[in-house]
């Protein structure tokens, strides 16, 4: 079965078995369930169900598999010839989850 979820503000086509990477769920450890219940749309063929915007009653549970951190973005500025340069960066705290079940 397949389903289009939203989570941490992104939206996300999946089907049971997927590894999906998105912001980090907070108070989670590995191995931890969590439960979806933002579920846009459900199914397939004929029996895909469509949300206005939420499918009511319906729910995504995945698995965390671990917590981790993105690569480093640096972000740089400068302003030509007036001695100006900022250097900063940024990691995404990020979760890897698995899909589990799909029920609509």
């Amino acid at each position: 079965m397949k389903a289009t979820i939203k989570t941490q503000g992104q939206q996300f086509a999946v089907s049971e078995g997927d590894i999906l990477t998105v912001n980090r769920y907070p108070n989670t450890e590995a191995g931890d369930a969590v439960e979806i219940t933002e579920v846009l749309s459900s199914g397939e063929g004929a029996e895909f169900k469509l949300g206005t915007p939420r499918l009511d009653g319906a729910k995504v549970t995945a698995k965390v598999l671990e917590n981790k951190r993105g690569t480093k973005v640096i972000v740089f500025k400068k302003k030509k010839r007036k001695g100006y340069h900022k250097q900063r960066g940024h990691r995404q705290e990020l979760s890897v989850i698995k899909i589990e079940t799909i029920s609509a």
